[in-house]
């Protein structure tokens, strides 16, 4: 139990059931999917939700089986329950921090961005902090300032309808889980539709597009330590790059079963790692990369004809007529001339600035 991440989890509950009602066709919230979440990262110690629980009747019944403390802001004529409420929240997570050494992760549940300065003072406090919210009404400055960031939307048990994903205020909810839009105070909830970024937006999640992810991120870890990449640490690195970063997003049950599919298809090697079940990830030293020089030499050799030179510029194209599905950011390289440098250093191509011509020049390298 020692080695447990103790968690304390706190939810700004109006920014959560609002988001869900607006952006999930009227459904209510449900905990469960985030309690199983946590689950698998810790020992959940602290639970508490804020809100002015009158609107949020039934709401209050399921937290309360829950084991969830139910923080009561009233509503006040002419003063700001909102602030009220993300007053006391950021106010009891920091003493917590101050009171509970061995409270290790914080969970803010909310999309709304005013609660960035709280996220960057825990972490100066040298405590991890995992995010939640609803995708489409989360502000696009939250998820980056968080260690880890969790989708709602995404997470496991979470059934999303399929106009969930547009603006815009859903219809009455059929149930008792969240009030109805009648019965809400007058003026407009402001955290659900601010800062929002679009779906739109989203980059394609395509195994091509982790393949890239992966092996940049491989090469620059490999880069700047000395040391030997390992699973664990890799996974780390990648939610430091990405806090919404999750394999499931791509198709895969596990982090081992990602990496496992990666080293099937040559963008990675693994080897027995320092302790099992962590095993060592690198760049593959031959195969791929090999082919790839070979492949960028005879284009040059092709160009530059005999005794010629190749410029740099439209070169990835010509290597692309050869070879479509070339990218050098499979490889691990982050520029193609970084490529290029790579195959000048192995002996495939000399590679020379040219300062008449304002360009590297190529040419095929002589035995």
């Amino acid at each position: 139990m020692d080695q447990e991440d103790r968690i304390a989890l706190f939810l700004d509950y109006e920014n959560l059931a609002l988001g869900v009602r607006d952006h999930h066709g009227g459904r209510a919230f449900d905990l469960r999917p985030i309690a199983d979440a946590l689950a698998e990262r810790g020992r959940v110690v602290v639970r508490r939700a804020y809100a002015d629980w009158s609107y949020f009747d039934e709401d209050r019944r399921m937290l309360t089986r829950s084991h969830v403390e139910l923080i009561e802001i009233p509503q006040r004529m002419g003063a700001s329950r909102k602030n009220a409420a993300d007053i006391k929240m950021a106010v009891d997570a920091v003493e917590l921090a101050f009171e509970r050494e061995y409270i290790s992760t914080f969970v803010i549940g909310t999309g709304d961005s005013d609660f960035t300065p709280l996220v960057h003072k825990l972490r100066e406090l040298n405590k991890r902090v995992i995010g939640v919210g609803v995708e489409n009404s989360t502000s696009a400055l939250l998820p980056p300032a968080c260690d880890e960031f969790l989708f709602y939307d995404r997470l496991e048990g979470v059934e999303v309808p399929p106009a969930a994903g547009r603006r815009g205020r859903a219809a009455r909810p059929a149930g008792t889980g969240a009030p109805p839009p009648a019965e809400r105070p007058a003026e407009p909830p402001a955290e659900p539709t601010v800062e929002t970024a679009p779906a739109a937006e989203e980059p394609a999640r395509d195994v091509d597009t982790l393949s890239v992810l992966v092996a940049q991120t491989v090469a620059g870890m490999q880069g700047s330590s000395s040391g030997e990449v390992t699973a664990s640490g890799l996974k780390r690195t990648l939610l430091r790059k990405d806090p919404t970063f999750s394999e499931s997003d791509y198709g895969f049950r596990t982090f081992g079963e990602l990496l496992r599919h990666l080293a099937g298809h040559n963008v990675i090697e693994l080897a027995a790692g320092p302790a099992k079940g962590d095993p060592e990830v690198s760049l593959p030293e031959r195969g791929d990369r090999e082919v790839a020089f070979a492949l960028l030499r005879s284009v040059v050799v092709d160009l530059a004809g005999e005794g010629g030179a190749a410029a740099l510029s439209g070169l990835k194209d010509q290597l692309r007529r050869a070879r479509p599905d070339f990218s050098e950011k499979k490889l691990g390289y982050r520029s193609f001339l970084q490529f290029c440098k790579a195959a000048a250093t192995s002996g495939a191509v000399e590679l020379r600035w040219s300062a008449e011509a304002e360009d590297y020049l190529l040419t095929p390298q002589t035995a």
